[in-house]
């Protein structure tokens, strides 16, 4: 088997292990310890690597193969979800509100046993916000936050990390007025990590991580 490489919490800079090391059980660890500083966290993106952990484990690092991606110009609106763009239920913002859809993303699921979104993502998410790295999309109603998501921005790619929704299409909403604005900056890739029925019916799609790792290097070699 395989020993999964520990990083070094004090060195950002550490380069991941290749991402063929990466395994199949769980899908795609590729990386255990480490920091949740900019530098690693960028550096990680670009490889196409992201964190996602509880809060009582060490920080993980995941590739998973497939990969979930979204090309913007496949974004698929349904009948239903046309009607409701039509009706302008919703006003739409770009990084009005970080911090608060972090929390709203954070915020214990129906059912679920806890969130992996951990006040130390949360910090250091909000620093990336702050950097300009960071980026949120906000679904809004009579003045009340009622859906959106964030992620980060690369070069041409946008690796989505969460959204949430309180009310009935409201980040599928946000999740639109996304697609539609990273596509006006001429972004090729949106990063949905992990597949998801939702997503799916929006217009994500599987690649291989072979695939997915060279889209990276073409659309996220500048920043």
């Amino acid at each position: 088997m395989m020993k999964l490489v520990v990083l070094d919490e004090n060195n950002s800079s550490q380069p991941f292990p290749p991402l063929r090391n990466a395994l199949c059980e769980p899908n795609g660890l590729l990386a255990i310890g480490g920091c949740l500083s900019s530098e690693r966290l960028i550096n990680a993106y670009r490889q196409g690597v992201f964190p996602w952990f509880s809060g009582n484990e060490p920080i993980l690092w995941w590739s998973p193969n497939p990969r979930l991606v979204l090309f913007p110009a496949k974004l698929h609106i349904s009948k239903r979800l046309a009607k409701t763009l039509r009706q302008k239920k919703f006003d739409v913002t770009t990084n009005q509100a970080f911090d608060l859809v972090i929390s709203k993303c954070a915020e214990l699921r129906v059912n679920a046993e806890g969130t992996w979104i951990s006040a130390d993502i949360q910090r250091a998410y909000s620093k990336l916000h702050r950097e300009g790295f960071a980026h949120s999309f906000e679904a809004w109603h009579d003045g009340e936050l009622v859906g959106g998501l964030y992620g980060v921005a690369l070069g041409n790619v946008f690796f989505g990390e969460s959204m949430f929704c309180t009310r009935s299409d409201a980040s599928k909403v946000a999740f639109t007025y996304c697609v539609h604005y990273l596509q006006s900056l001429d972004f090729q890739l949106i990063d949905c990590q992990v597949r998801s029925e939702h997503l799916v019916g929006l217009g994500a799609q599987e690649i291989s991580r072979t695939d997915f790792s060279r889209l990276l290097k073409i659309y996220c070699s500048v920043y």
